[in-house]
């Protein structure tokens, strides 16, 4: 039996065009109801956007990865909230770097009979599962973020984000082009697809040696502290290649305190890490559009259940990354950094 239960199969309707959708982002400005409350949610109610949608009320369970304190997916959150705004739906937020919790959220969503699910697979195995109850209930899901190679495998209706592998390869690409010959990955969390297959893409693609190394990613003192030891003992390296914003700022603290001279690269960005690149101690970032991400997770819900439209078709999926930023460009997002969505 087909295991898309209660879902119409995608490749029988037409994709949608994400460009109008896109066109009332700015005027939602606005946070929204969400599962963790406090005053930005409160404050979302009495601000809302012009131009919100009179359609029926819908509720959505948002339920991500992240890990506390990543500024990252403070900016996945300012895009749903937005959106969420816009489209009339309530938005409940949920998190945990832990995947059998993550899965747990998912349960969670399930038993309060939402209307839709946004989640990333970013362990997909762990995850399977729960994403199938949901389907059987009869919540349309769709994917973000991580879990590119697993969202159609798991009857995931669509999928927002970047491929981590081309994003990866592209990034080695750009090390050959800034004359790196020896690298260092720094992945923040040990098993995480998207973070794996970022190293593994940069590997295919450069043309010097590179190393992977492990941290935890939840304990910054330490990631610090790693850091700094492995530059310290390995003077050979001239370029330390970070999987986030944060990470990044820790490691320019890292190689300074070690007296290297390699350069810090990253993936992702953030408000500091912007001022950073604009400084010179980060050389360059790979921007996947965290708000672009969240944002469309939530508008693709609504569409899906106003007018059943399926990003992609329902066979690929819509990327949103990657792009370089650096001192050439990096004027021209900072603004938009300044406010908390780039």
């Amino acid at each position: 039996m087909n295991d898309r239960t209660n879902q119409t199969s995608p490749r029988r309707r037409p994709a949608v065009v994400l460009a109008a959708t896109l066109t009332t982002a700015a005027l939602a400005l606005a946070g929204c109801s969400s599962g963790s409350g406090g005053k930005q949610d409160r404050e979302g109610g009495q601000n809302a956007a012009a131009g919100k949608a009179d359609t029926p009320r819908m509720t959505v369970a948002m339920i991500t990865h992240a890990s506390p304190g990543d500024t990252f997916w403070d900016i996945v959150r300012k895009g749903a909230q937005d959106a969420a705004a816009k489209d009339n739906v309530k938005l409940v937020y949920s998190a945990d770097p832990n995947a059998a919790t993550q899965a747990n959220l998912v349960q969670n969503a399930i038993d309060q009979k939402v209307d839709g699910i946004a989640v990333t697979l970013a362990k997909p195995d762990a995850m399977k599962a729960a994403v199938a109850k949901a389907r059987r209930a009869g919540i349309p899901v769709v994917g973000f973020n991580g879990g590119i190679e697993d969202w159609k495998k798991q009857g995931l209706l669509q999928y927002f984000g970047q491929d981590e592998r081309v994003a990866g390869e592209a990034f080695g690409r750009k090390l050959n082009e800034l004359g790196a010959r020896n690298s260092l990955c720094v992945i923040h969390e040990q098993g995480q697809v998207a973070q794996e297959a970022r190293c593994a893409g940069v590997k295919a693609t450069f043309d010097g040696k590179i190393q992977n190394l492990y941290v935890n990613g939840t304990d910054m003192p330490s990631v610090k502290a790693t850091l700094t030891a492995k530059v310290k003992q390995d003077r050979a390296i001239d370029h330390v290649v970070t999987l986030g914003a944060p990470f990044a700022l820790t490691a320019v603290q890292a190689t300074k305190d070690a007296g290297s001279k390699a350069k810090v690269v990253t993936f992702d960005l953030n408000k500091a890490l912007v001022d950073a690149v604009r400084s010179g101690d980060v050389a360059v970032a790979v921007d996947q559009q965290p708000y672009l991400q969240g944002y469309l997770a939530v508008d693709s819900l609504w569409l899906y259940k106003t007018n059943g439209n399926f990003s992609g078709g329902g066979e690929a999926p819509v990327l949103t990354g990657p792009a370089f930023v650096d001192k050439d460009n990096v004027d021209e997002i900072a603004e938009f950094a300044a406010k908390g969505t780039r």
